[in-house]
């Protein structure tokens, strides 16, 4: 095998978002539920014989030590892999924006080198590496829908039914760390279960990250307004700047010029990762 071409890396969405705590060390303790949607970049790889590892950005440019090419440092150095790769990055999911684009890269990147290279690890062993990069990144690994504890860590695979969602993204983003040290962020909401989930999983809980975006960034109360005006209710997504909200069976999104400065679509959910299966799994 010297290429793997056309490689998926699906968006996700928080359907909620929980500030439970905070450890002594800092890291805050959530409980959310990720869920895979059909918003994805797409990766290309060609083998190299050495070490080698290049990128070119197909679409948007990239910082030049993005997660990708961090990824396969990491893979290379716990391996002790010889081989290199060159990645070409079809950049779709925007920065940013709370869905998990650069840790979805990440994921399908130590998945698809773990192909081309033949290394043969577990998918235990690719999120072992996995979350060095990011507390998403295994998330992407295990390849489902997931009810999400601790600081990330803890994932339990959720069956989530097959629906549609209006995502809008605005046109600046929020950075994750601006927001975990405002202030005024509540840190301690009460603990849900599981189960409350499974009874009303897309009018359940809320984004605890929510109120100080809006205060911080307002494009985000904006594209709430918005989907509000056509009858939605709307959540933002993760610490980004993207909102969505569930379209019911049967509603049509209705384009809205206020948004065109935005990037808007109606996606839907995926029961699982396109790539579930490319690693063995100890489940």
């Amino acid at each position: 095998m010297h290429a793997l071409y056309d490689v998926p890396a699906p968006a996700k969405l928080n359907l909620f978002l929980h500030i439970v705590g905070r450890r002594s060390d800092g890291y805050h303790l959530l409980q959310s539920a990720f869920m895979l949607i059909d918003w994805q970049d797409t990766l290309h790889f060609e083998l190299r014989p050495n070490a080698q590892l290049s990128r070119e950005d197909l679409t948007i440019p990239l910082p030049a030590d993005d997660l990708i090419l961090r990824a396969a440092r990491l893979l290379q150095s716990h391996s002790g892999c010889s081989l290199g790769a060159h990645i070409a990055v079809h950049k779709q999911i925007p920065a940013q924006a709370g869905m998990g684009g650069g840790s979805s890269d990440a994921a399908s990147c130590l998945l698809a080198l773990n192909r081309l290279w033949n290394l043969g690890l577990r998918v235990d062993e690719l999120a072992a590496i996995g979350v060095q990069l990011g507390a998403d990144v295994p998330f992407f690994l295990h390849g489902h829908n997931a009810w999400v504890e601790g600081i990330g860590e803890k994932i339990t695979p959720l069956q989530l039914p097959p629906a549609q969602f209006v995502v809008i993204k605005p046109p600046v983003g929020l950075e994750t760390a601006k927001i975990f040290a405002h202030p005024e962020l509540r840190r301690n909401t009460k603990s849900a279960t599981i189960d409350g989930l499974a009874r009303t999983p897309y009018g359940f809980g809320h984004n605890d990250l929510q109120a100080v975006a809006e205060q911080i960034c307002p494009p985000v109360s904006q594209a709430l307004h918005r989907l509000a005006a056509q009858g939605l209710q709307g959540k933002m997504t993760g610490s980004g700047s993207a909102v969505f909200a569930l379209l019911p069976q049967g509603q049509i999104w209705q384009q809205d010029p206020d948004l065109a400065d935005c990037q808007v679509r109606v996606c839907g959910n995926l029961e699982v990762h396109p790539l579930s299966g490319w690693a063995t799994s100890d489940n």
